[in-house]
């Protein structure tokens, strides 16, 4: 098993491939490796990891002394002048029987609780529904602290990848493209007399005038602006989110899916209206509704449409109605992007 977090930016392929290589031949005796990435900088928002002795059969990889937590300004300078810490990536390779083994020798309750949901998971149509009860008793805790923390069979393989966890709004702005006045844009964005500043608008324009060094987010649902020496403190607003119950930092209006995406437009207690893009050649899961009709409407484009055993093409401006506990498919026959409400 490759593990690897969704959001990284590696910009070196042929160094990643040949660390995940370098890697292989130890996890195939048993070993549980993560990558250690070779610092340039002394972080103080990356964990770090002190390598410890050499292991022969492998060039530039090491059993794992310790792991540490985020350091200081003071303490990450004297890491990296050493020259024996990495930044720890997130990223692990391992056999999954050793990693199960490990995981119910350190983490019993993490182990039964993942036992227990697949013991009780049933079939829904084409998913495999976990117990919900016994998922959510697991106890949520990460790989490092839940096994290589712990683990006698751990190794870390320096990695000089051109890596970047972009973990940040300011991150973000450090892997894209600047124009000259080191500005990042997209969208439908004004500037001017501003420098060294990301916007971002995804449903209207945003204009910008005699600014620095901000970050400017404008979506369909939410603003943010800060200063990019604080874009970590957007923790604090999400947090603020939670204590008021409200749903911003769970669910975007623009969710998407393999097939696509969906857009909420409007809701209400008995209703939710949606926009929904399918691209060419792709197609929905079957699905069957206990608590819902849905009335399909073509935008644009052509729909195959299953609803029990009939199966209908739809064209621009037809409809067709789902009513409440028949299964039902939506597909993209056609060339072009499918549109419906």
């Amino acid at each position: 098993m490759l593990v690897l977090p969704a959001d990284h930016v590696i910009e070196k392929n042929e160094a990643f491939r040949l660390a995940v290589e370098r890697a292989a031949t130890l996890v195939q005796t048993g070993s549980l490796a993560t990558f250690g990435i070779v610092p340039n900088a002394p972080e103080t928002g990356y964990g770090y990891i002190q390598r410890g002795e050499p292991l022969p059969a492998c060039d530039d990889c090491y059993k794992i002394d310790r792991f540490v937590e985020k350091p200081d300004r003071n303490t990450a300078e004297g890491f990296v002048a050493d020259g024996g810490f990495y930044w720890n990536s997130g990223m692990f390779l391992f056999r999954a029987d050793r990693f199960l083994a490990e995981i119910e020798r350190h983490a019993p309750a993490i182990a039964q609780a993942a036992e227990n949901a697949m013991q009780n998971a049933y079939r829904d149509l084409d998913f495999c529904r976990l117990d919900e009860a016994a998922f959510t008793a697991c106890p949520s805790d990460s790989i490092d602290y839940a096994v290589m923390e712990h683990t006698r069979d751990g190794i870390v393989v320096s990695a000089d990848i051109g890596w970047s966890d972009v973990g940040s709004w300011s991150a973000l702005a450090d892997v894209q493209e600047q124009d000259t006045n080191g500005n990042v844009q997209r969208g439908d964005v004004y500037l001017d007399s501003t420098t060294n500043t990301l916007v971002r608008a995804e449903s209207r324009i945003v204009a910008v005038v005699g600014v620095k060094d901000l970050v400017v987010v404008e979506t369909n649902d939410a603003v943010l602006v800060a200063h990019k020496d604080h874009v970590q403190r957007v923790k604090n607003v999400v947090e603020h989110l939670k204590l008021q119950e409200r749903t911003e930092h769970l669910h975007h209006t623009k969710v998407y899916r393999p097939w696509g995406y969906y857009e909420g437009i409007d809701a209400g207690d008995r209703f939710q209206v949606k926009r929904i893009c399918v691209k060419p050649g792709e197609k929905l899961s079957l699905q069957m509704h206990h608590h819902r009709a849905e009335h399909w409407i073509v935008v644009s484009g052509t729909a195959r449409v299953t609803c029990g055993d009939k199966v209908s093409l739809l064209a621009e401006n037809e409809s067709t109605y789902i009513p409440i506990g028949m299964t039902h498919r939506l597909e993209n026959p056609g060339k072009l992007p499918l549109h419906l409400i």
